[in-house]
């Protein structure tokens, strides 16, 4: 026997032994649980399913006639390099070593299913929190200060799995579905204000344990996190806002809106997926930047999630409330936002087509402390389409939002800000 052919046996057995003992690492799941996956190792030419459910964990070679809920494609040293924990999935997925078809959530919470070696615990975890007569799903990785990311309307926390990633290499990160997103439960009876959303991150909070945090929100994300701060200021250590979705200044539409009614979305009602695309699409500056296989997975997630008549109806509401803020007068968002006391960065983008950049002379009149950029050549998701820029910025952020809340005058960003809206600023 060559060399080479017995060192491939001993890899195969390697790779068997990897999935053959994931029943024995399993770490069980909430009651209902029953997902059905099928990870193929395109370099070996093989094919394993692993069903879990509450009654435990059952690995096969090859796959059966029952359907997946998801399909994961990688190799076979990024597969024993996940099951050793020497990376996590978002590492894998972030760096296109990993792909995933089907459930988005159920392939990223896949590894926090299972002990690694030795009995350490996985890298990440995905949680099930209660909070306000909703279930909210959250994925947490890393160690370190607590950061929360919160996403924008019609997303869902799998547009921070990138950004995730990459904090999680100095923080605690916690990405959350907001009610009526995502994997989180949809209430019927759920408000949808900015109001509810921060009285439910307070929640979460509690029960994960997190006294104060970071805070990211892009978005809808960035004006619950404002929320938050003018609420609960002793909860937060920063607010890094990415194109957040303060209250818009010229009200021609504001008749219309009023007169829309949510409940409509509990009607059938879809979206083809050409729609979805080229909304998707818009979100960019250079739509040919985004890598197709994003693309796809984003519009697969929203078309199936969209499907759900509380999804519907979350989306309609929360698009209503923000389009109704009251700008200005007594209890208008910017009089309040002039009451903000924790360190804010607000982001904005040159090409965001929803929130323009615009708006930060209003942030500037009404809070002249807080920091503002405008990058430039991005538009309404910054830590999408520019991830390194933007984790740059938020790093910097948070370091000298550390450093002035131990005593320390908090020192100037490092680069300064792009773009001639922010040199005005």
């Amino acid at each position: 026997m060559s060399g080479s052919h017995h060192t491939s046996l001993q890899r195969l057995r390697l790779i068997d032994e990897a999935f053959l003992n994931l029943p024995e690492r399993y770490l069980g799941a909430e009651p209902g649980f029953d997902a059905t996956y099928h990870v193929c190792l395109g370099d070996v030419g093989r094919t394993w399913e692993i069903r879990c459910s509450t009654h435990g964990a059952r690995v096969r070679r090859g796959v059966t006639r029952r359907a997946p809920d998801v399909v994961i494609s990688t190799d076979a040293e990024t597969w024993l390099a996940l099951r050793q924990g020497e990376l996590s999935g978002l590492d894998a997925f972030q760096s296109r070593r990993l792909a995933a078809r089907g459930n988005l959530d159920l392939a990223i919470g896949f590894e926090g299913l299972f002990r690694l070696p030795d009995g350490r615990p996985p890298l990440m975890r995905m949680h099930q929190v209660e909070a306000r007569g909703a279930r909210v799903s959250t994925l947490t990785m890393g160690e370190g200060d607590d950061v929360l990311l919160i996403h924008g309307l019609g997303g869902a926390k799998s547009s921070f799995f990138d950004a995730a990633a990459k904090l999680s290499h100095r923080y605690r990160v916690h990405a959350l579905d907001l009610p009526g997103f995502g994997s989180s439960s949809k209430p019927l009876t759920y408000a949808y204000t900015a109001r509810e959303f921060a009285k439910t991150i307070t929640c979460v909070m509690d029960s994960l344990g997190i006294e104060r945090a970071h805070l990211v929100g892009n978005s809808m994300g960035g004006r619950i996190s404002i929320e938050v701060g003018l609420r609960y200021p002793e909860r937060v250590r920063s607010l890094a806002l990415l194109c957040p979705a303060v209250a818009f200044v010229k009200r021609e539409f504001h008749p219309i809106v009023r007169m829309l009614r949510p409940e409509l979305g509990l009607l059938p009602h879809r979206f083809t997926r050409g729609m979805v695309e080229s909304q998707f699409g818009s979100l960019f500056c250079d739509q040919d930047a985004i890598d197709p296989s994003v693309v796809d997975v984003v519009v697969d997630e929203f078309q199936r999630i969209y499907g759900s008549a509380g999804a519907r109806l979350g989306f309609l509401s929360s698009a209503r409330n923000i389009y109704l803020d009251n700008p200005f007068g007594r209890g208008g968002f910017y009089p309040r936002l002039s009451e903000l006391s924790a360190p804010s960065l607000f982001v904005w983008a040159d090409h965001d087509e929803l929130i323009p950049a615009a708006f930060e002379r209003h942030v500037r009149r009404w809070l002249p402390k807080a920091e503002q950029v405008v990058l430039e050549d991005c538009g309404h998701v910054p830590q999408v389409e520019r991830p390194e820029e933007t984790i740059e910025l938020l790093l910097d952020f948070f370091t000298r939002a550390e450093e002035a809340e131990g005593g320390t005058r908090m020192r100037p960003p490092l680069r300064a800000a792009a773009g001639p809206a922010a040199q005005a600023a």
